[in-house]
């Protein structure tokens, strides 16, 4: 999310109204500007895959959202070249459209497969796959289209990450809901699946929210928060946000991110 300004003044109405149209297909946060921010993570995920595009052959970008994140990694290849070789694969209808419009440009084929069914490629097909805040790894298809040698590098989604807007919307979560994702968790997984974890490293990071407007895109763009999320199931709780921003500021809660490195043995 972009850095903030201060929001035009508008009713209650008004930024319900307003939250509830947006469309909410991709990735590309940039309506947030001035509405909410989030700080980012040190290691910058998008210019770190431009870096490996560079020396790949073959990649695979796992669940590509509306592709925002492979097209600017991929605007970026400074040397020796851009991979000979880019498919990306997402689940969702409308985004599978929106990116297949932005990534053919760039020569990228965009495979529509749901996220949990097995990856439509050969054994052994990519040298690298990456993948930017996937529902989750799917660690023995990634471990077998992955060359030997090949890497693994994505950026996932963390425990508990934003749970305090979570927790109160749906009030206090089980131990078992709060530790999903967890990234020992995931680099046992990726262990069990036969890949070395090369690098892993997690950062908690302060998210602001500024306007109910914004808490509403939110909740409708990032479905898996709040499932079921509508304006009207929860009016009275955003009402009550709505007056705790407008009297006391923001709305602070914290996202949480980890970098994976994975290699497959040769």
């Amino acid at each position: 999310m972009a850095e903030h300004r201060n929001p035009h003044p508008a009713t209650f109405e008004d930024l319900l109204a307003e939250g509830a149209s947006v469309p909410t297909e991709g990735w590309d946060f940039s309506w947030f500007e001035g509405r909410a921010t989030e700080a980012r993570p040190s290691w910058g995920y998008a210019v770190s895959m431009s870096e490996r595009l560079g020396r790949a052959s073959a990649v695979l970008d796992v669940q590509t959202g509306g592709g925002e994140v492979l097209d600017f990694a991929l605007a970026r290849v400074a040397a020796p070249k851009p991979p000979l070789l880019t498919i990306a694969t997402e689940g969702w209808p409308p985004n599978v459209a929106k990116a297949t419009a932005l990534l053919r440009p760039r020569g990228v084929a965009v495979v529509a497969a749901a996220e949990d069914d097995p990856l439509p490629f050969a054994d052994g097909a990519f040298d690298l796959v990456v993948s930017r805040h996937p529902v989750r790894p799917h660690w023995d298809e990634i471990a077998r289209v992955l060359q030997p040698g090949g890497t693994y590098f994505a950026q996932h989604v963390g425990p508990s990450s934003v749970f305090e807007l979570v927790e109160y919307f749906l009030g206090p979560q089980p131990d078992g809901v709060r530790g999903a994702r967890h990234p020992d968790r995931e680099r046992a997984d990726a262990g069990a699946a036969g890949l070395d974890v090369v690098d892993l490293r997690a950062e908690r990071l302060r998210m602001e929210f500024h306007d109910i407007g914004a808490v509403v895109h939110f909740l409708r763009k990032v479905v898996w928060m709040v499932p079921g999320f509508t304006v009207e199931a929860y009016e009275q709780r955003l009402r009550e946000l709505h007056e705790r921003i407008r009297t006391e500021g923001p709305f602070v809660a914290h996202s949480t991110r980890h970098l994976f490195e994975v290699r497959k043995p040769d």
